[in-house]
This record gives structure tokens, sequence and C-alpha cells, in this order.
């Protein structure tokens, strides 16, 4: 193999779902380049992603996004010191698109592949922007909350002395929908578009938060009437002691019935054909707002206090029970203003420190991917020519009996 550059510069190649990425990243912390290809106008005729659709897009995009992305950083192949890929967890077919490029290009090159855990990449977005700000390193063990539309996760993160490393351990996860899930699927249910997120969020504000009081209850296991626990790949059994996760079809559920026993369907029908019928209408316009009435202002108001108040009653209780001196939020749903608003007073109460990733990096992205390496590059950390799609792929270590 080649031997490095000694640039720094690593260019970072994600596609594990409906947004192709590339992006230059030098030594982990400064972003000189970050292109993203969104799919999202194309699957929102779906309600949701379609895989074979997604994977269609990221061949067509992945060659000129990495090619755009060289051109703004203004840096040529051979600049590179390597280059990282998702390895998963996402959509097989989608995650195959960028780790064949990958894979091929590295070969080429004669540069090293590094393969990074896409949950892993939304932690170090924050630390890669903390890093670029300038400002003292939080302060570890780090406590992350990993919030998206396929993700609700919590990991008690910590590095090594020679910050070559990082462990994670985790501490809490969804074992049914993710919040972002609860978020799609309830605003589909109310006649909004998709993604969910940037509707509930937008129309929220306007409504009364405690219209409608939904509750969180205590997390039971199934059990089989053999006594055993069936199998759950979002949350696998776990052993006696603490645990912080989290359930979102429950709430799913309550809208619906809400909508059910208070007759709302006559006018969710109305409003999604208004919006069927002018596709230029975003989540903040006026003719939106005029398109909800009082009930569908209050129901929506009340839907994303109940899961912000979940996911922060976790986290905060996670935080006091781990000793965790710092919190990270990152992930698509940590775009959501009432969560920022929430979170950092309650991080404020408590002083604890917190941080957020900023807009363009909440959702995902490649410079996330290159951060994340760079650690991995110093640590000699590198994929084998074997390298294949773990769509399933966890992070880190599981709490007992997972």
């Amino acid at each position: 193999m080649r031997e490095s550059s000694g640039t720094g510069l690593i260019l970072g190649i994600e596609s594990s779902c409906d947004e192709t990425a590339a992006a230059i990243v030098r030594s982990g912390t400064i972003a000189l380049s970050n292109v993203v290809a969104s799919q999202m106008s194309l699957h929102a005729n779906y309600g949701g992603v379609v895989p074979e659709l997604a994977s269609r897009e990221h061949l067509r995009n992945i060659v000129p996004v990495v090619r755009e992305a060289l051109s703004r950083a203004n840096v040529t192949f051979d600049d590179l010191d390597a280059v990282a890929v998702t390895e998963g967890p996402g959509l097989a077919g989608a995650l195959l698109v960028g780790i064949t490029y990958a894979k091929a290009l590295t070969f080429g090159l004669d540069k090293p592949l590094i393969s990074v855990n896409h949950l892993e990449g939304h932690i170090h977005a924050v630390l890669m922007e903390a890093r670029e700000r300038g400002e003292v390193p939080m302060e570890l063990p780090l406590l992350a909350l990993v919030v998206s539309g396929g993700h609700t996760h919590l990991y008690l993160a910590r590095q090594q002395p020679d910050e070559s490393i990082w462990t994670y351990r985790n501490v809490g996860r969804t074992v049914d929908d993710a919040a972002g899930e609860a978020y799609d699927k309830v605003a589909k249910l109310l006649g909004l578009g998709y993604p969910g997120g940037p509707w509930i969020d937008a129309l929220a504000p306007r409504g009364n938060s405690r219209a409608v009081p939904f509750t969180f209850g205590e997390i039971k296991p199934r059990i089989n009437r053999d006594g055993s626990a069936p199998a759950n790949k979002k949350a696998p059994t776990r052993t006696e002691g603490p645990h912080y996760d989290f359930s979102f079809s429950g709430i799913k559920t309550a809208v619906l019935r809400y909508v059910e026993t208070h007759k709302m369907r006559e006018s969710i029908e109305a409003r999604r054909a208004a919006l069927a019928h002018d596709q230029s209408l975003t989540p903040r316009s006026e003719a939106v707002i005029k398109l909800c009435d009082r009930q569908t202002l209050d129901l929506i108001a009340s839907f994303q206090y109940a899961v912000v108040g979940n996911l922060l009653r976790q986290t905060f209780a996670a935080a006091e029970s781990l000793g965790a001196r710092s919190i990270a939020v990152s992930g698509g749903v940590a775009a959501n203003s009432e969560l920022r608003r929430r979170f950092q007073a309650e991080a404020d109460r408590r002083g604890l420190p917190i941080a957020f990733p900023s807009l363009a990096l909440s959702t995902d992205n490649a410079a996330m991917i290159a951060a994340a390496a760079w650690p991995k590059l110093l640590a000699g950390d590198f994929a084998s020519e074997d390298l294949g799609a773990t769509p399933q792929l966890r992070l880190g270590q599981q709490e007992s009996g997972s």
C-alpha cells in the first residue's frame, strides 16, 4: 500500500438510506466539503423510503457526488490519506452501492479503506463541530442520544487516553418504532407530508401541548407460554438492572384512536387532497396552517410534547444513573426545535454540558463518516478486502442479556 500523503484528508461516503453523500474532512475536525444528494421528493410520493428506488438513485448519484465533494474542497484523489464508507446499519442495497464504489476506489488508488458504523458517525458529527468551533472537549464519559427515523439509541461513550479508539456501551434503544418513525407515521395519519418531522415541528407551536394527555407506560417484555421471552432484533432480552429503552408504537396507536373517536377522518382526507394538489406547499406555509383546525393542531402539539418528554426523561435518567459528564444529541430528530429547547433547559438546570449538531449535520451526511474514521486512521484500523454491507450492524457493547 502506498504511504500516507500526510494531509489528514479523508473522503467520507454515506449511502445507508435515501441520501447519497460525500465529504472531505481534514483530521476529523474541518469539513472542507459536504455534498448531499437527497431523494426526499422521490420517496415522498410513497410516504416512506422504497429500498429498490433508493439503490437505483445511489447508483446514479455516487460518482457525481464524490466528484463535487473533491471539487468543492479543491483536492484530488492523490491528496487523500484514506476513504471511509458506511458499513451499516441501513438498507442492504443502498449500503452496497457506497461500499462497492469505495472498495474499487481504494483498490485503484492504493489507499486504505475505513468502515464506519452509521450510528457512530452521528455521534462524531457533534464532536467534529465542537472541535471545529475550538470548544473545550466535552467531558467523558459522554452520553449520546442518537435519534432519527430508524434509530433511537443511548450510548455511553469513552475515549482511550491516546485519543485513537472510542468505545461505546449501548444503554437504551427502541423496542419497536424509532421516534422518527413515529413522527412519519403520525404525520401520514393526519394527512401531512413526508418526512413527518418538519411538518409536526412547524405546526406544533400553533396548538395546545396539554390538550391531549398522552402517557408512556413501563416497557414490559412479552413472554412466551413456556416463560421465555421471544426474540426481538431491536431490543434483545435483558437481565435485571436499570435500562433506558424507548417505545413509540403505543403513542402512534393512541393518535389513531383519537382520530377515530373524534371523527377527524373527513378533515384529514381534505387536507391530504389539498397537499397532493399543490405540492409546492411547505410545513410553514400559511395555507398549510389554514388546512389544520384547532383540534388537529392541539393533537399535533400534544404528540410532540409527549415524545420529546419521553426522550428527555430517559436520557437524563440514564445520565444521572451512569455518571455521564456531558450529553450529545444527534440524528435527524435532533433538528427538532422543541427537543433542542427542552433538552438545553434541562441540561442547564442540571449543570450538564450538552451539544447538538448543526441542522446540516443532523440528517445523514458524509462529513460525520469521515470524522468518525479519523481515530481509526490514527489507530491503523482498516477494513478488510471482504468488507460487505451489514444492515443490522450494532454499535459497541450491548447491555447484559442482549
